[in-house]
């Protein structure tokens, strides 16, 4: 498989310090696309300086009418050394850790002084397409006070229409 052919790759949060401030990902329209993984890379931070993901939908890439976005499935490969392991874990849906009870977010109190990826899935339809939301965003809020890099990108697949990965956008309505 060649990803460039079989997904789209759209960068969702440019590699920076995370405790900047709230680090907003760019909106992407999944009108044409039924897949989407949100892939976040973190590199090792401080204790107690923990990245909150948080998921919003919207109405336009624009961010009309923004909301919050509840997730169930989300994998982790956070560690100590890049060899200690490539293995990737299913959190389990009931286990997610919150921030708040907010079933749009994630945070995991001991990933601060880890590194690797969180990789949140979801379909398209679980957006709430009835009433017209058919984009999304992830935002990183600031991690405190240390430094903590950072970056996300979005790998959409699934292209509804067969029209080709060429001319499918994700960042415009």
């Amino acid at each position: 498989m060649y990803i460039a052919e079989e997904a789209k790759l759209v960068n969702a949060i440019t590699p920076v310090d995370l405790q900047t401030g709230a680090n907003d990902g760019d909106w992407v329209s999944m009108k044409n696309f039924e897949h989407i993984s949100i892939v976040i890379q973190k590199g090792i931070g401080t204790a107690g300086d923990d990245p909150i993901v948080t998921l919003e939908q919207a109405t336009a890439v624009a961010g009309t009418s923004g909301k919050a976005l509840d997730f169930d499935k989300v994998w982790t490969n956070l560690r100590l050394d890049l060899t200690a392991s490539d293995a990737f874990t299913r959190v389990a849906s009931a286990s997610i850790p919150r921030s708040g009870g907010a079933l749009n977010t994630f945070l995991d109190l001991t990933s601060a002084e880890l590194m690797g990826f969180i990789i949140i899935e979801l379909d398209a339809s679980e957006l709430d397409v009835s009433n017209g939301f058919d984009c999304l965003r992830v935002t990183v809020s600031d991690v405190g006070g240390n430094a903590g890099l950072g970056g996300a990108f979005y790998l959409l697949s699934n292209p509804r229409y067969n029209s080709g990965l060429t001319n499918t956008t994700a960042i415009t309505n």
